[in-house]
């Protein structure tokens, strides 16, 4: 090898030499000039070409391939100028080079290769597999193979089209080829089918082509034999163009006929070959066939394969059908011929636009857009596709968005060129409209307007008009005639398209990353935001006006201020719009009262007091201070009507209004806190959620008031006010928490109070937790409740968890709701617990009793909890866990000391059953071994306490206790069993044997497991079963007598160790494992087996001699 490589390089002629990269473009430049006349050679490369020729003396086809890929085309060359003279010589190192690149380390000679059968040889290639005598180039990860497969490709594809001049038509050279492709390729051990099946679909891809530049000789041949006799009928021209058109369409023949062979021999058993790189090797080959070559590949009998992989498991095999059927249908001739496939097929292509691999369904959509552009399916069939526009993953989003305004908005898709996109030229009002047409279907729900808007926003330029959405919306515009749906959704357009165009989201993201833009986005962010603001500069107040009235559309309009450049106004000296936008945000504050609207109008305020400058921000935060005292005007004034007997609506918008701006800023009155607390202490009778708000409203001017105090030089007078506040209001908190029960016992509805109350008296304790002001200057403001106002706290809080989420409460307000419901209670509970606010001792055991009982969202807070308080290594779980269980047994034997319904009585043991589990289960893998005094401490505590008050609590053994037993190794069970056997002993058992039931079941359950533990013990000795796949039994004798006949059986060929589709593609795995063994771990399932073969009476050496017979 290093005299070869020497032999490249180039003689010393006194100066440096060259970089060796240009003889390698010399060499690659030397096929394109083969097919012209060659220019003349300088010296220096007829000497490197000298130098090429010279190498390949002695270097073999496989190095070449594998590290030479520059001389493949001299290689070539050189193999068919040597065919002519040695035949069989070329022949053997061809196929020599096929079997090496196989990875065959073979010692087969010419004569043995000549004479032998192409099964025998492959036989033997087997054998040699089997021994290991195989090196994987294909899938070699080496530097120095990396191009092992695009050399091989390249070598067929120079070969094959270097010989259609000559050896390509011997009718022995390429069939010899054929035979040891087609055999190798059905052969068992996967390198020989991978490098077989890439050899054979690149010789079918390079027949292609070959009969492609014999197709175009035989119509020109057609051409000038047509123009000859319409001169002559005879003549030795004509004779001569006939002979020539014979030959041509023989060797047309010839090759399709190789290609038919190569097809039923090699693609169709290969296409559902065990790998899946070798079906999207053969899925990806015929797609390229039917389009380069169609008049041989576009017949139902080779387009139904790519039909049956869109069912394929693999998502990569299924992706690669889609996408060559996506090049056969941009093909507009191809149509006429893909009528019945699309038939049979368009059901499923259309199934696959929900794969659950996303790039598989993207791609589906986009084949489905060809589909749809060929008018080849109906609006009907995309009734589903219309549901995944609010699908999770923003790609299946986004090809969907692509779709739908192709289809529906653009309406492009039914022109006959795909290039042509006529609805690109239509005005935007058209698109505007259409699409309103479609947010008539999301017209209920914002959020869903909001998923479809973010999916189409990208194709449709009609939604950056702003000018033309202005225009419509102030009915300017006659094209479009608004209905109140309609001018709803242009609204919600308007500003969800003006937040994309800022850089905004409109829709959650799924990893919740926050968006970063680089200096040219910026600068796009920038320039879209100055054309917004140009368009609503003066139309803005015009917007306001119109709609100020629109409980629908003026929340939207008003969030556009936060988009707008507000400097512009000065730059183009419009400051009236801008006092007029902002008057008018200002009477739409006290002109509505819902959430969503407040909290627009303060949010503009606060953006402009921060953004604006000069005049235009003066005038902003004068206007914010004037709407603020003319609120706290408009709430003591409501105060003194209900107090004198009116109606309390007014109250309860003003309380509203006055709730939204102190979440955002302090609102300042000496005599509001006292008015506020006056009115709560004499009319008891009020609404509820009146008294919330009051509740909410003075906790917030508590806050504001504590966020005022300076901590390091705090006034006495400020901390006797606040100090005074805070008492008048736990004052209140504690008087609601004594009644509210008693109302709810009555079967008065008071869920919306009671839930603020539970979460602003929780609140009020993490605010002033004592230990946080200790040694401090503000040390007076400290507070710790007592231990009876945390009880009646969580009773409380527990009657809001007993309340159902379907339960409807005519109080509840929607607005609210998610600040109203039993998860904000439980979080709030969880919030004490965590902050050390309260004892733990109490509380702790209480939330985490409930583990179980209330639904998924109220388990997922207190996992949350469980989990954030083992973080503390000085935190006493087991003391937690053993407390929880206390709680939720004691609730149970209540409802059985009341005699309620045996339901009841049944539900309530059933949770104290899954919370045992729940809890026994966060102790799992290393933390078993890691906490098992923790373990061990929670049952001997258990069997204490079912023995404090024999046998009345011995239920509490088996409902409680038997999970954590399963958490314990062998070696603690015989003590456990001792200590119970021993108290039971010293106990008098002559009492009625059903009260004994649970002792027994207890007593059996630790026997069992501690002989469980000693079969796995014995067990682990011998070698365990083979888990996950089951390994498939070869159906043939044990000393198969392997014939070369079969290796060329079409009929129910499945080469031995080839797994095909049907049967392990779709299997599953651990075929004869249990559901039960699937969801454990591996050391439970041994132990399960175990206990198995014990109760069987299975001798260990029967079944440890069990075997399976491995396959290949």
């Amino acid at each position: 090898m290093e005299e070869t490589l020497a032999s490249l390089r180039r003689p010393k002629r006194g100066r440096p030499p060259r970089p060796r990269e240009e003889y390698h473009a010399d060499f690659e430049d030397e096929g394109e000039e083969a097919e012209g006349q060659a220019p003349p050679q300088s010296k220096r490369k007829r000497a490197a070409s000298a130098a090429a020729a010279a190498s390949l003396e002695d270097l073999p086809l496989i190095d070449i391939i594998k590290h030479n890929g520059r001389l493949i085309s001299h290689a070539v060359k050189k193999l068919v100028e040597d065919y002519e003279t040695k035949k069989n010589s070329v022949t053997f190192q061809i196929l020599s080079m096929l079997f090496e690149a196989c990875g065959a380390r073979h010692e087969i000679y010419p004569d043995y290769l000549r004479e032998s059968d192409v099964d025998d040889i492959v036989v033997s290639l087997v054998e040699l597999a089997r021994k290991g005598l195989v090196e994987d180039n294909y899938n070699s990860k080496q530097k120095d193979l990396k191009n092992f497969k695009e050399n091989l490709v390249s070598f067929w594809d120079t070969l094959v089209l270097e010989c259609q001049n000559g050896p390509l038509f011997d009718d022995t050279f390429f069939q010899k080829i054929k035979d040891y492709v087609v055999a190798l390729s059905c052969t068992p051990p996967r390198v020989y089918r991978q490098v077989a099946s890439l050899i054979g679909l690149q010789l079918v891809t390079s027949f292609i082509s070959v009969a492609k530049t014999l197709s175009g000789q035989r119509e020109t041949t057609q051409r000038q034999l047509n123009a000859e006799k319409r001169k002559q009928s005879d003549g030795p021209l004509v004779e001569s163009l006939n002979k020539r058109l014979a030959a041509t369409h023989e060797s047309i023949t010839y090759l399709e006929e190789l290609m038919r062979k190569i097809f039923s021999g090699l693609f169709m058993h290969r296409y559902r070959d065990v790998d899946p790189e070798i079906r999207m090797s053969c899925i990806r080959s015929l797609g390229i066939w039917v389009v380069s070559y169609p008049s041989l590949f576009l017949q139902d009998i080779y387009l139904k394969y790519l039909g049956w992989t869109l069912n394929d498991k693999n998502a990569g095999v299924r992706r690669t059908s889609i996408l060559a059927l996506q090049s056969l249908y941009e093909v507009d001739d191809n149509i006429p011929s893909l009528g019945l496939f699309t038939e049979r097929f368009y059901a499923r292509m259309i199934q696959l636009a929900d794969d659950i691999d996303v790039s598989v369904a993207v791609s589906a959509i986009g084949l489905i857009k060809q589909l749809l552009r060929h008018q080849l399916l109906s609006d009907d069939d995309l009734g589903p596709l219309y549901d995944l526009l609010i699908d999770e993953p923003p790609m299946i989003r986004r090809a969907i968005g692509e779709l739908v305004y192709d289809h529906l908005i653009a309406q492009n898709i039914k022109t006959s060129h795909p290039g042509a996109r006529d609805g690109e030229n239509e005005p935007s009002e058209v698109h505007i409209g259409r699409m309103l047409q479609i947010l008539r279907e999301f017209s209920e729900d914002p959020v869903l307007s909001s998923y479809v808007i973010d999916d189409i926003w990208d194709d449709m330029k009609a939604m950056k008009d702003w000018r033309c959405m202005v225009s419509v919306l102030l009915d300017e515009n006659p094209a479009i005639e608004l209905t109140d749906i309609d001018g709803t959704n242009l609204v919600r357009m308007l500003r969800a398209s003006a937040m994309k165009a800022v850089g905004e989201r409109i829709v959650p993201a799924v990893d919740n990353r926050k968006l970063y833009h680089n200096k040219g986005q910026k600068e796009i962010l920038d320039n879209s935001k100055r054309e917004i603001t140009s368009a609503l500069l003066t139309r803005y107040p015009q917007l306001l006006r119109k709609y100020i009235s629109d409980r629908a559309k003026i929340s939207p309009l008003v969030d556009m201020m936060t988009l707008l450049k507000l400097e512009m106004y000065s730059y183009k000296r419009q400051e009236k719009h801008f006092k007029a936008a902002i008057d008018l945000i200002a009477d739409a504050f006290f002109k509505h009262g819902e959430k969503d609207t407040l909290r627009s109008c303060i949010k503009a305020f606060t953006f402009c007091c921060i953004e604006c400058q000069a005049d235009l921000k003066d005038y902003a935060e004068n206007k914010l201070k004037n709407l603020e005292d003319e609120l706290v005007l408009k709430v003591k004034t409501a105060i003194k009507e209900v107090e004198a007997g009116d109606d309390e609506y007014s109250l309860l918008v003003n309380l509203k209004r006055l709730y939204e701006l102190q979440l955002s800023k302090p609102v300042k009155n000496e005599s509001l806190f006292e008015d506020m607390y006056r009115i709560l202490s004499h009319l008891r009778d009020m609404d509820n959620e009146v008294k919330s708000f009051l509740l909410l409203n003075m906790y917030l001017q508590v806050a504001w008031c504590l966020h005022a105090i300076d901590g390091e030089n705090p006034s006495e007078t400020s901390i006797d006010e606040l100090l005074s506040m805070q008492s008048s209001l736990f004052d209140q908190l504690y008087y609601y928490l004594v009644v509210l029960p008693t109302y709810q016992k009555d079967g008065r509805s008071t869920t919306v109070l009671s839930c603020r109350v539970c979460i602003i008296t929780a609140e009020m304790w993490c605010l002033f937790k004592k230990s946080k002001y200790s040694s401090t200057r503000l040390e007076s403001l400290g507070y710790l409740p007592q231990l009876d106002m945390v009880q009646k706290f969580w009773k409380l809080c527990e009657q809001q968890l007993s309340i159902s989420d379907e339960t409807e409460d005519e109080d509840a307000n929607e607005e609210y709701i998610e600040d109203t419901n039993r998860d904000a209670v439980m979080i709030a509970a969880a919030k004490l617990v965590l902050a050390d606010t309260v004892s733990k001792d109490y509380l702790g055991p209480e939330i985490v009793s409930h583990y179980a009982s209330h639904g998924a969202s109220i388990t997922e807070i207190i996992k949350h909890l469980i989990t954030s308080l083992k973080k503390n290594e000085n935190f006493n779980v087991a003391a937690l866990f053993f407390e929880a269980l206390k709680r939720a047994y004691e609730r149970y034997m209540t409802h059985v000391n009341d005699g309620e319904n045996q339901a009841l009585i049944g539900k309530s043991y059933s949770e104290c059953q899954d919370l045992a589990g729940r809890l026994a289960g966060s102790y799992v893998g290393a933390a078993r071994n890691k906490n098992k005094s923790e373990i061990l401490k929670i049952i001997q505590d258990g069997v204490s306490f079912a023995y404090a008050d024999f046998p009345n609590l011995l239920p509490f053994l088996e409902a409680t206790l038997l999970p954590f037993v399963s958490k314990l190794p062998s070696s603690d069970i015989p003590d456990i069993l001792a200590d119970v056997e021993k108290r039971t002993q010293a106990m008098n058992t002559n009492v009625d044997q059903s009260a004994m039931r649970p002792y027994f079941t207890f007593v059996e359950h630790l026997r069992e497991r501690y002989a469980k533990n000693e079969v796995l013990h014995e067990v682990e000795e011998k070698p365990a079963r083979r888990r996950g796949r089951p390994r498939k039994i070869r159906d043939e004798p044990d000393a198969p007598n392997v014939r070369g006949k079969k290796l060329f059986k079409d009929d129910g060929h499945n080469s031995s160790g080839e797994e095909s589709i049907s049967a392990s593609d779709h299997q599953g795995h651990g075929g004869d494992d249990s559901d039960d063994d699937a969801d454990q771990p591996l050391i439970n399932t041994i132990r399960s087996s175990a206990a198995k073969l014990r109760s069987l009476k299975v001798s260990q050496k029967g079944t440890s001699s069990q075997k399976v017979t491995p396959g290949p």
